[in-house]
């Protein structure tokens, strides 16, 4: 049969881990697909940039028409990056009727909605599979493997560079910016790493996810994003003695109102799965009404780790080349005209338990001042801790776990605390999730 004709476009280190990729498996791919696949160009900026060694000969362009236009290539591989340049390039590949494979959450999060449209009204197909946690094949899994459950919630450790962090700053007892360096010196975080640090490049993660385990569009602005820059080692540090860790987590989560989406630092048990994974691997609790728990653990980046889920995505491009575009996988897991718009809650009607950390002035009183403002908010405290004694007159940290409080309420009564006479600069709040208690009825009241 006919080999299967690829161009890469963007031939950094992912684009050269594809290559090697089905050079070296090539037997083993060609089994699986049906069809060998073969690159035959790869579009770069620069042709006289010294490149690593590469395991197949293929023509070499800077002019991405030479891939999207070519009459004799099948699949287009976008491995560029960002928003812009990278839909010009994927609406122009199925414009011009090629299959589209690509690794990039960004474009997927933010344009998908528009792209996927274009690729079914042309029969065609975008497969992005590497776009979320690397060779985890979490969307694969989401859309296929657990396409008879309803999902009430995912819990995802989905940015490999802020769990390396938050990991350096506890078991190096660093800061935020010492951690933040050794990231860099690594190559685990960018020149830039504000999309990694800011919580962005997870909420795009999310909003995927979210999209194939719900049956929603895709809402990367309805998103609540928050980063990790402002964790210090001194919470972290009580956190471990109230027997929690600090990690940045995805959350989607299925409730009657319509569906939680946020990204934002979150202290868990020691004793939950996800409180365990370290360094720069990511891994995904998702939680579904037949099969209960899974988690899903591997490398979330990297080159071989992303080139397998790209080469995964290949294989079943070519697979469905025989197949009547009518009766294919849907992009999104749920048929187009079956997509429902939820509502997606305000971050402000959330409902989770809280750490705070205030530094108060130790006198008489302040302890009254605080839980009376927290009281009046209906707010509970689980514990309350005072880090250090004999401290008369001095300024102390005083550690607080709420019972469930709704996020405005906290915020609310956060903005009056802060206005007391005896707390010295701003409260750290952090929020407290529970991985392992759901309620079930949810998927009842919801379903």
């Amino acid at each position: 049969m006919k080999p299967i004709n690829i161009g890469i476009v963007g031939l950094g280190t992912v684009g050269c881990g594809v290559v090697n990729v089905l050079h070296r498996n090539r037997e083993e791919i060609s089994r699986r697909a049906g069809r060998d696949i073969c690159v035959t160009h790869a579009v770069v900026r620069d042709l006289e940039k010294k490149r690593p060694p590469l395991e197949a000969n293929f023509a070499l362009t800077s002019n991405s028409i030479d891939v999207t236009d070519n009459p004799n290539i099948d699949i287009v591989v976008e491995l560029i990056g960002g928003v812009r340049e990278a839909s010009q390039l994927v609406e122009r590949a199925l414009e011009k009727n090629k299959h589209v494979v690509t690794a990039n959450k960004a474009l997927i999060a933010q344009r998908g909605n528009e792209l996927f449209e274009l690729a079914s009204s042309k029969g065609l197909t975008i497969a992005f599979e590497a776009a979320v946690g690397g060779g985890i094949s979490i969307i694969k899994v989401l859309r296929e493997g657990l396409a008879g459950n309803r999902i009430y919630r995912i819990s995802g450790i989905i940015n490999g560079t802020s769990n390396y962090i938050l990991t350096e700053m506890f078991n190096s007892k660093l800061d935020f910016e010492s951690a933040l360096n050794n990231a860099t010196n690594l190559g685990y975080a960018e020149h830039d790493p504000s999309t990694d640090i800011s919580g962005t490049d997870a909420a795009h993660k999310l909003t995927i996810l979210a999209s194939i385990a719900y049956g929603i569009p895709l809402k990367f602005s309805d998103v609540y994003v928050e980063g990790i820059a402002h964790i210090t080692l001194e919470d972290m540090l009580y956190a471990d003695e109230l027997n929690y860790r600090i990690k940045h987590l995805g959350l989607a989560i299925r409730t009657p109102d319509g569906i939680e989406l946020r990204t934002h630092p979150c202290l868990i048990r020691k004793d939950e799965l996800l409180s365990n994974i370290n360094g720069v691997m990511n891994a995904i609790q998702i939680d579904g009404d037949a099969v209960g728990p899974t988690l899903h653990y591997g490398a979330g980046a990297g080159a071989e780790p992303t080139a397998s889920a790209i080469v995964a995505d290949l294989v079943d491009v070519v697979r469905t080349l025989t197949t009547d575009p009518n009766n294919r996988v849907p992009h999104l897991a749920f048929q187009p005209r079956l997509m429902v718009d939820v509502p997606i809650l305000d971050m402000k009607l959330t409902t989770t338990p809280y750490y705070l950390r205030l530094n108060v002035i130790d006198k008489p009183g302040v302890l009254a001042d605080i839980t009376e403002i927290l009281g009046r908010y209906d707010i509970s405290i689980e514990v309350i801790s005072q880090k250090e004694t004999n401290t008369q007159g001095r300024s102390v940290p005083i550690i607080i776990i709420t019972h469930d409080a709704v996020e405005k309420s906290i915020m609310d009564a956060i903005s009056e605390i802060e206005q007391l006479a005896a707390i010295n600069g701003l409260v750290q709040r952090i929020r407290l999730e529970r991985l392992s208690v759901v309620n079930k009825s949810v998927v009842q009241q919801v379903g």
